[in-house]
């Protein structure tokens, strides 16, 4: 049986270029050029035993291999960075204080901060999951060094643009009761005390279209939340990340609710120049939530479509959803 090497540098091009979107700039990120790439593209194809990608419209989009190959290759690159970062940071010593909304608590925790206390194991970690306000307030007083938060306007803290990420009006995936929502009763809204950016912006877009709504349910955590939403009291506006598994994000069309806003999600930091262990917690930081989050919840692929002529050189935008 022959056995098949996976280039590191092949898949790191594949999975770069996925995540930007686009080849062409996933070269550029890279120092390569778009040819080097190609190169890198086709000697997968013919390791993998079959397409990885095929043309759509004027991009290129991933088939069921390169679905499965992605996830493998994301895997084999978050393993050898974590070998690379131990090897070189070894002696890395220090104390870092990460703030984190329960969005993300769940899947950051034990993969980011596992991965870094293993690669790092004199670093202290510290977190604390906070709400927006409590997180900014906190980078704001040196008492965080790094918060992944949601975008405030007129914040003037150190930061770094993560992703614009869509609000979803959120309800029980077998609930079909808002299917037949009486709109002559006020819609029955859950959501967190405020302030909540979240809260706030699903109550100005049903005042705009002229939507009467009550407050079912109030909670002071994300928890209680989606137990409300599970029990089929109401709806509640959040994104699609951390979204629990009974829940959905519904379609506004199809239950008569108005489109939602987007929230900028940044990565902020208590210091312009962090040392060096804050510096690498916020690499991997966005990272993760670059190859999990963000490129799962913003693009989509077509899996079932069967592969059309694939191009000699790969290396346009790869398509996303609309």
């Amino acid at each position: 049986m022959r056995h098949i090497h996976f280039d590191l540098d092949a898949l790191r091009s594949f999975a770069v270029g996925v995540e930007l979107g686009s080849f062409a700039k996933a070269a550029g990120r890279l120092n390569r050029s778009t040819s080097a790439v190609s190169a890198q593209l086709k000697k997968l194809e013919e390791q993998a035993g079959g397409a990885i990608l095929y043309r759509a419209g004027r991009g290129m989009a991933l088939t069921a291999a390169g679905e499965h190959l992605l996830g493998y290759a994301r895997r084999l690159l978050e393993l050898n960075d974590e070998a690379a970062a131990a090897l070189r940071g070894i002696e890395l010593e220090g104390w870092v204080r990460l703030g984190l909304q329960e969005d993300f608590g769940e899947s950051l925790l034990p993969d980011v901060l596992g991965r870094f206390a293993r690669a790092h194991p004199r670093v202290r970690i510290e977190v604390r999951i906070a709400r927006n306000v409590e997180l900014l307030e906190r980078v704001g007083a040196g008492s965080l060094d790094l918060a992944l938060a949601w975008e405030a306007g007129g914040n003037t803290l150190p930061s770094e643009a993560v992703a614009q990420v869509p609000m979803r009006w959120i309800g029980a995936a077998r609930d079909e009761r808002l299917q037949a929502w009486d709109r002559s009763e006020p819609l029955p809204l859950l959501a967190l005390e405020a302030p909540c950016l979240m809260r706030t912006a699903a109550l100005a877009a049903l005042d705009r279209a002229g939507i009467p709504w009550r407050l079912a349910f109030v909670s002071p955590s994300m928890a209680g939340i989606w137990a409300a939403v599970a029990a089929g009291l109401g709806i509640a506006v959040r994104t699609d990340i951390g979204l629990p598994a009974p829940l959905r994000a519904l379609d506004p069309m199809v239950v008569g609710l108005p489109e939602l806003p987007v929230l900028g999600l940044r990565l902020y930091r208590a210091a312009a120049s962090p040392a060096p262990a804050v510096a690498r917690l916020a690499e991997l930081v966005l990272q993760h939530v670059h190859a999990t989050h963000v490129s799962d919840t913003a693009r989509r692929y077509d899996a079932t479509a069967k592969p059309a002529r694939r191009a000699a050189t790969p290396t346009g935008a790869v398509r996303r959803s609309a």
